[in-house]
């Protein structure tokens, strides 16, 4: 049986883009209200074109949207498949789930055919939303008790993961679709009406790993309209305090920065940069390939190694900065120039740092 994921924060969107997908013959369509999961309710809803056919409760050992995919929604799709009343089942996510894990749970069973993942967008909210300060719990939208998640956060990986996005909305139609193009320049921007996505071809989940991975991913620089995004390339380290003293300008400048880090006090480790408006996290993913021994190489997945190979620099390997930064009316020159002042200068690249605000990062 053929499975579409639509996703999506705009909901009135997501449900227009649900609608149109009924229009599809033998389509059936599966939602889970996670509106009461903390009380550990969840209620699935199955629609037809003629509406809603069925409205069970699910009760949930551990109150959780994984739960909810692994107990609840994976055994649904496989008792609708092994029936083969319908071609296509449509998952209507929530609000507020990512589609990555929904997408790898139904692409991992044989019985399934992943078609697409489809996030849809309401032209009008999305900058806003990108620009805000709300977290999910502020709308009402967290799946979890300790979910602290932002919007800006869950709109942006919703956004980043699939190949189809959705664009619905009158105004700001130009500014939106460019938006969506920088953070997304795999995804197709489909008139909501059209449901070819959802019935062929086949969602490729390592592909979708690979392009959203840190470690693998190679960013682009683009610039449309008021639009734009930078990437910052550099073969030398920075220094962790200037950066963390850096940390407050650099996010307040843009929508979405990510990439990865070579920290002159960690010069071994990957460490991952992940930005969302005026928020911004920095990990540890893990040793460079120029620190691992050479039989350790066979280990480490093939996309990161090519990734790897593209930029290789005798002297340093892999090792080098490759931040992406996206913003409307973007102040390059002023990002370029403070992102440069963080880097060690040639009488500090033999230094010790024996005060490094990163010191306790872990992936």
């Amino acid at each position: 049986m053929r499975v579409a994921v639509i996703t999506g924060l705009h909901r009135d969107a997501r449900e227009r883009t649900v609608r149109a997908a009924l229009t599809v013959p033998r389509t059936l369509v599966v939602h889970h209200d996670l509106s009461e999961i903390d009380r550990g309710t969840v209620y699935r809803v199955v629609r037809d074109p003629g509406g809603t056919v069925d409205r069970a409760r699910v009760d949930l050992v551990h109150a959780c949207a994984s739960c909810t995919l692994r107990e609840d929604l994976v055994p649904f799709l496989l008792d609708l498949a092994a029936r083969g009343d319908h071609d296509l089942c449509v998952v209507d996510a929530w609000d507020g789930v990512e589609p990555r894990s929904v997408a790898e749970a139904i692409a991992a069973r044989d019985e399934l055919v992943l078609t697409a993942v489809v996030t849809a967008v309401d032209a009008d909210r999305l900058l806003p939303d990108l620009a805000g300060h709300d977290e999910l719990a502020d709308r009402g939208l967290d799946i979890a008790q300790d979910d602290d998640r932002a919007v800006s956060e869950v709109l942006s990986r919703q956004i980043e993961y699939p190949t189809a996005i959705a664009l619905h909305g009158r105004r700001h139609l130009a500014e939106a679709r460019a938006l969506v193009e920088h953070l997304n320049p795999a995804a197709a921007v489909m008139d909501p009406t059209d449901t070819s996505a959802l019935t062929a071809g086949r969602f490729d989940t390592a592909a979708a790993h690979n392009r959203t991975d840190p470690l693998s991913a190679h960013h682009g620089e683009h610039s449309h309209g008021r639009v734009r995004t930078v990437v910052w390339s550099r073969r030398r380290p920075v220094h962790p305090t200037r950066l963390h003293d850096a940390m407050d300008g650099l996010v307040s400048m843009s929508l979405r920065g990510r990439g990865r880090l070579w920290l002159g006090s960690r010069p071994d480790t990957v460490l991952v940069w992940d930005s969302h408006r005026d928020m911004a996290t920095v990990a540890a993913a893990g040793p460079w390939l120029a620190a691992l021994p050479e039989a350790a190489l066979d280990l480490v997945p093939e996309a990161r190694r090519t990734a790897a190979l593209l930029d290789w620099d005798p002297a340093v390997g892999d090792r080098g900065q490759h931040l992406a930064f996206t913003g409307v009316d973007l102040d390059t020159d002023r990002l370029i120039a403070l992102l440069d002042s963080c880097l060690l200068t040639d009488d500090e690249t033999a230094s010790t740092f024996a005060d490094d605000p990163f010191a306790a990062v872990e992936g």
